[in-house]
């Protein structure tokens, strides 16, 4: 089967692999060639795959997306992906870079949140 990772401006990997294993929002799971059809949000992680020329796996470190896996072709769509390197730095790279990433958006989100929460009451006053 073929896997496909992009992220907004380019291809980080287009490849004929014979596995690949991913975590879910709901846990771990593993697709294979004849897998059916299947859709899942993918929060950041590592997803390890194995190359059908190659006798051992390789991982790739990626943040939050979605992958689908329709026909023969597994499709991640994410904002970064990280490959090439050793597996303690992409553990790294997940912990640090895009958990953390998470963790400021949600502080802006809140913050934002209260703005908009402030804005809609003064108006409210001003009726």
């Amino acid at each position: 089967m073929k896997l496909r990772v992009l992220v907004p401006d380019e291809v980080v990997l287009d490849a004929e692999v014979v596995s690949l294993m991913a975590e879910g929002e709901d846990g771990h799971f593993g697709i294979k060639p004849r897998h059916i059809d299947f859709v899942s949000a993918l929060p950041p992680g590592l997803l390890f795959f194995t190359r059908k020329d190659a006798a051992e796996g390789e991982y790739l470190a990626v943040d939050r997306g979605i992958l689908v896996k329709q026909a023969e072709t597994v499709t991640v769509s994410t904002r970064r992906a990280v490959g090439g390197v050793p597996l303690e730095e992409l553990l790294t790279t997940v912990t640090e870079r895009f958990v953390e990433l998470d963790d400021r958006e949600r502080a802006v989100r809140s913050a934002v949140a209260r703005l908009e929460a402030g804005f809609l009451r003064r108006v409210m006053d001003l009726k």
